[in-house]
């Protein structure tokens, strides 16, 4: 590059090539150049809020140097200077964990100013600088990165991130970036570790009130040694990553069990009706969370049968066939398969039955191919009066799933 401007790769591709971890894609800094000068020599702007090119060949992101400074609330309320001026060290300065604050010039060397590769030695998520309080989406990838890598989150940063929270810094993400950043959380090794991170700094009850509100409340010791609901649920999130369950899978787990948060105390420790009482509190969230449909609808069939697959060996033909009518089983097979494979993390995250074995998800998958296997089309060629045809399909597969069950 030209006009003595000089070229760095900084962030998650520098630390991932020092941890031995896959690099997917690798972020530049430009110190030294302009705007006009990126453009003439033909890279592509694509930043709104600050200036980001993509280089004509590669098309890998390159970022002018810059500095920012808080002018509102919420993560983009800043104002952003970028010009030859900003050096690499103030523009490292502005980066949000010392991890992510290391740079590498074009021979291969380290520019460490923030001593980065010290916490990166000693597995220490530590904030950069101040301004580290100024965007509350950081909160939440301080949860991720602990989550990603099992990190320690230093204790200045600790109660910074808690100071944010108590400011209301928090209140103002949008919910597409808490989507964004929650998703990614869900997808990480120990999901589990995203919420607790979250909870010790009170943004869990902020963020996920209606999961926050499942720590505390007690359920029978006999079917849940764990006992507290909230360790119940991130235990069955954890098992659905170890399962390398797809998003959808994970979310279903993290709120498959809200409505116990509302249980009456008079009833408790157990929770009779807490399947429609989470059903009734999921749509309100992903309507908040603006989540995406399939993981809204994956989520509302697991809180209402999740117990009732459980118990799928006592189930007659009627209520079987009913459960698959319900969960649009006949046109979407997967989704079902979906939701058998949130049921079994969710038998499987309790202490002492991490390994048990799951026979309602076979069970219940033969029945369905079984009752997919009825020739609709056969009888609506052999029914004269069209208006009999669903009534004959939905009695064919009821004989079907009894035969079965019978011989079960």
């Amino acid at each position: 590059m030209k006009n003595n401007s000089e070229i760095y790769c900084v962030g998650g591709a520098v630390r991932d090539q020092l941890l031995g971890l896959p690099v997917v894609d690798r972020d530049w800094v430009v110190v030294g150049s302009s705007v006009d000068a990126m453009v003439a020599q033909g890279f592509r702007p694509v930043g709104k809020d600050f200036p980001v090119f993509l280089h004509p060949e590669t098309h890998e992101e390159y970022a002018l140097a810059r500095t920012e400074r808080k002018i509102a609330q919420g993560y983009k309320g800043f104002s952003v200077y970028a010009a030859p001026d900003v050096t690499l060290e103030q523009d490292l300065l502005r980066r949000d964990f010392t991890i992510n604050a290391i740079a590498q010039d074009a021979s291969g060397k380290l520019i460490d100013p923030y001593r980065g590769l010290e916490d990166l030695r000693a597995g220490i998520l530590r904030h950069v600088s101040a301004a580290f309080g100024e965007d509350p989406v950081r909160i939440l990838r301080a949860a991720r990165f602990a989550a990603r890598f099992g990190f320690t989150i230093a204790p200045q940063t600790l109660t910074l991130m808690r100071s944010m929270v108590e400011n209301g810094e928090v209140d103002a993400l949008v919910a597409e970036r808490v989507w964004q950043e929650l998703a990614r959380g869900l997808m990480e090794q120990k999901p589990s570790r995203f919420f607790e991170t979250l909870r010790s700094v009170g943004a869990l009850a902020s963020i996920l009130p209606e999961v926050d509100a499942l720590f505390g409340v007690p359920q029978p010791e006999k079917y849940h040694p764990e006992i507290d609901c909230g360790i119940h649920t991130l235990m069955v999130v954890d098992e659905a990553a170890r399962q390398n369950a797809a998003l959808e899978v994970r979310f279903a787990a993290l709120t498959h069990d809200l409505g116990k948060a509302t249980t009456p105390a008079d009833i408790l420790p157990r929770h009779i009706g807490h399947e429609l009482r989470g059903v009734a509190l999921i749509g309100p969230l992903a309507q908040r969370m603006r989540v995406p449909t399939e993981c809204r609808d994956l989520a509302s069939l697991m809180a209402r049968f999740h117990s009732e697959i459980h118990r799928a060996s006592d189930l007659r033909a009627a209520t079987v066939l009913s459960l698959f009518q319900s969960a649009d089983a006949w046109r979407r097979p997967e989704r079902f398969a979906q939701l058998l494979q949130t049921c079994m993390a969710d038998a499987h995250g309790r202490l002492g039955h991490q390994d048990d074995d799951y026979p309602q998800q076979d069970y219940l998958w033969k029945l369905l191919t079984l009752a997919r296997a009825v020739n609709a089309g056969e009888i609506a060629q052999n029914t004269p009066d069209q208006a009999l045809i669903p009534e004959r399909v939905r009695q064919a597969r009821l004989a079907a799933i009894a035969t079965m069950i019978k011989n079960a």
